[in-house]
């Protein structure tokens, strides 16, 4: 929601500065996303005279002017037609930066001929579309002032968040109410001009029990003259990102923004019968964001005897729509049900202003309130008489408009929120926020339909009262109870995550929700969600890879050469969620230097050993995991593996399938690895304290051996069968040499370390243990080495 500091001023009488406005709207929930102040980037745009204008020698288009911006003459080359001696208009120095083009301005010669700045119109400046000729200003425009203060352009723009539990703060009248409650000024009254009517209101209006309408209010207007609205109108509606069009639609978008009031204006000339609101019959219409729809059964529509004429509260059609040539209109202020709306939305796919306010609930009560406060706009800007307002509802129109009351006892505010406050002082808090106190406690106003209970009305106490005085109390613990532990599961997420981040991995954190079509490339989703965001947000991740896989390539196409993400999320199965880390390397594994030569890309080994060295600090045994080769469609079938231990998978990594990483505008050689840290063993409780540190008191003994190994035999079959020799003796077995010549078999070289712990090995131990390594090696095809 955007707003103007004038703006809010038209509701609240208050003098506070734009710093003490934005903090009070975020002390009371009301989110201060940014203030934009236009005269920041006007600033050097000053008011200039063109003292002489002629024709340029080089160019028929262009002239040659002589302007006077406060510093004596300099020459500028201009292209404005309308530009000519004795002018006034917007001078641009070298140097400024003009917003509407996206160019800062320099000393340059155009054609030959040198230019010291620019004279600017309306589009360069984004004050308005117009671009045929430079800034007209008055004659009385005093020379060398800086144009943001002689235009009134010192008007901050506000940019709020508003929750959707606070319909009413999709207006400015909302907002300074709020405002107002907290002490930063006056509420202003906004009496409505009383209206001369002329008769009754011609156009009949019918609404069909269940179409999503519960009320609609009319007046139709006679003799109006359409075409631009005044500039004070349209400068607001430009502030807060609006296009002004015309006087009568600019109106119904000033009072939506105004009063959180969408409004719609027909042309009665082009309206064949009455107004009939019911539900859809299937039919199209062509609506007034150049887009066609189809209206569902389900839909509210707005119809005339010939056919639709719009989807209520949500968009209207062109068929009659105002133009310049409109001289009799009706006015719509009609009231929808925000369910209806929403769905309505939803299923059309349509977003509009006024479906942002319907289906959050506008106030039902003010409905010929402000159907004759917009048609006194209207004949104000427009000229035109209006005839009477008539008015049609449906049998729930009372009990949408029945009064609410709600009780609050006092002590409840104290107890509910833990802030002590007088009842004078709750009571002033409501009264101010527009709640009447009656016989039945506090009467709840119609623009606040989220007030239901008397839980909400401690929080609006509270909240205008300030958070900020609630005192921060730790809660009471019971002797006995146990102070909060971390579970396992947690604990473990601790350590892989540290782990990750000392390895040189950067955290990411990506969305839960992913496109179908990054679903697709990883096996399809088991779970579409009702209600996406968007398209690319529809379904649950059956993987990490996708998210993970945007970012790198969000990092590396800004100019990143190594990157290494790691997220520690959900996997949304179709039988359960279960908690993985992913890893991604893509790039650069080492830079090139003058020692190694060009740089090397990340390989399969890499993500290997980060894979081994997270899983060891999760506890997993390492050295007795299974090594397959191969990891699933995802990943390169020649470049992967799989980790098991027994029958349970622990992890996969691996080269992305090319085919995988191009979809995913990924680098070709991009490493990846899933850990599936529900399949890891639990951590068997050997108590808190840690084991004493016991160095052994023998030497290590370590000898080598080389075999010549069938092709097909993985070394890590190898290794396992070597530790399994001796246990009790063999500490670890490291492959250190692999070598194969072009028509040779293949040998494998490694290391075995043994720890003696009662007794120095003799050489005849070392010869029995030497034939037990053989021995298990035999076993998988492989011979010593001659």
């Amino acid at each position: 929601m955007k707003f103007t500091l004038s703006w809010l001023r038209d509701h609240l009488d208050t003098t506070a500065s734009v710093a003490e406005i934005a903090d009070k709207l975020t002390a009371l929930g009301l989110e201060v996303e940014g203030i934009d102040n236009p005269a920041e980037k006007l600033a050097p745009f000053v008011v200039a005279e063109v003292l002489s204008a002629e024709r340029h020698p080089q160019a028929d288009k262009l002239q040659v002017l002589q302007v006077d911006a406060g510093n004596g003459p300099m020459q500028v080359v201009c292209g404005a037609p309308n530009a000519r001696a004795g002018m006034k208009g917007v001078f641009g120095p070298p140097g400024a930066y003009v917003p509407g083009s996206d160019f800062t301005l320099k000393v340059a010669a155009i054609r030959g001929v040198e230019s010291n700045g620019m004279m600017c119109s309306e589009r360069e400046l984004e004050l308005g579309t117009g671009h045929d000729g430079i800034i007209e200003l008055p004659g009385d425009a005093p020379v060398g002032q800086s144009y943001a203060a002689y235009a009134g352009l010192e008007d901050p723009v506000f940019d709020i968040a508003v929750t959707p539990n606070r319909p009413d703060c999709f207006g400015v009248r909302g907002i300074a109410r709020d405002l107002a409650a907290v002490g930063l000024g006056t509420l202003r009254e906004r009496p409505v001009r009383p209206l001369a009517e002329d008769g009754a209101n011609p156009v009949s209006i019918t609404i069909e029990e269940g179409s999503g309408c519960e009320a609609f209010s009319a007046r139709m207007i006679r003799g109006v003259k359409n075409g631009p609205s005044p500039d004070w109108l349209q400068a607001r509606l430009r502030a807060v990102g609006l296009r002004p069009i015309s006087a009568l639609v600019d109106v119904t978008n000033f009072f939506s923004i105004d009063q959180a009031r969408p409004l719609h204006v027909y042309d009665a000339a082009l309206l064949n019968g009455g107004i009939h609101v019911r539900r859809g019959k299937g039919e199209r219409f062509d609506a007034l964001n150049d887009k066609a729809y189809e209206a569902a059964p389900d839909d509210c529509v707005i119809a005339d005897d010939k056919g639709v004429l719009g989807l209520g509260g949500v968009v209207g059609g062109v068929s009659t729509g105002v133009t310049e040539g409109t001289t009799d209109v009706l006015l719509e202020c009609a009231w929808f049900d925000p369910v209806a709306i929403a769905r309505t939305g939803q299923r059309q796919q349509v977003h509009t202003d006024a479906r942002a306010r319907f289906e959050r609930g506008v106030d039902p009560l003010t409905l010929e309130q402000m159907t004759d406060a917009a048609a006194a706009m209207i004949v104000e800007l427009c000229g035109g008489t209006p005839t009477g307002r008539s008015m049609a509802t449906t049998a729930r129109w009372s009990d949408v408009t029945a009064l609410r009351a709600i009780a609050l006892r006092p002590e409840r505010v104290e107890s509910l929120a833990g802030l002590s406050l007088p009842t004078d002082e709750q009571n002033r808090i409501l009264s101010a926020l527009g709640f009447g106190h009656g016989a039945n406690g506090w009467t709840v106003p119609g623009w606040r339909p989220d007030i239901d209970g008397e839980a909400d009305l401690v929080e609006e106490v509270a909240r205008v009262a300030g958070l900020d005085r609630i005192p921060s109390t730790p809660l009471p613990r019971d002797a006995g109870v146990a102070k909060a532990v971390a579970l396992p599961s947690q604990r473990l997420e601790r350590r892989v995550r540290r782990a990750a981040a000392a390895r040189g991995f950067n955290e990411a954190i990506t969305w839960s929700f992913i496109a179908q079509a990054d679903a697709d490339l990883l096996g399809g989703a088991a779970h579409v969600l009702a209600n996406p965001i968007s398209e690319e947000m529809k379904v649950m991740r059956t993987s990490l890879l996708p998210g993970l896989a945007r970012a790198a390539a969000r990092n590396l196409s800004r100019g990143a050469t190594s990157v290494r993400l790691f997220e520690l999320g959900r996997r949304y199965l179709a039988e359960a969620e279960r908690p993985t880390l992913s890893l991604l390397m893509a790039g650069e594994a080492d830079p090139r230097s003058w020692q190694a030569g060009k740089a090397r890309a990340f390989d399969a080994y890499d993500v290997k050993a980060a894979v081994m060295a997270l899983l060891g600090e999760a506890g997993a045994p390492v050295a007795n995991l299974q090594l397959a080769q191969g990891a699933g469609d995802a990943f390169h079938p020649g470049r992967s593996a799989t980790l098991r231990l027994g029958k349970a998978e622990l992890a996969r990594f691996g080269e992305l399938h090319p085919a995988l990483a191009r979809a995913l505008d990924l680098p070709a050689g991009t490493q990846a690895a899933d850990l599936y840290l529900d399949a890891l063993p639990a951590a068997r409780d050997k108590g808190r304290a840690r084991p004493a540190f016991t160095p052994p008191a023998l030497q290590p003994v370590t000898r080598d051996f080389a075999f010549v190994v069938p092709d097909s035999l993985a070394a890590g079959d190898l290794v396992r069968a070597i530790r399994g020799a001796d246990k009790a003796l063999i500490t670890e077995v490291r492959v250190f040499d692999r070598y194969q010549p072009a028509d040779g078999d293949l040998s494998l070289a490694v290391e075995v370390a043994l720890q003696p712990t009662d007794k120095t090995l003799t050489e005849a131990d070392l010869a029995a243990l030497s034939d037990k390594v053989v021995a298990s090696a035999a076993k998988l095809g492989a011979t010593l080495r001659t």
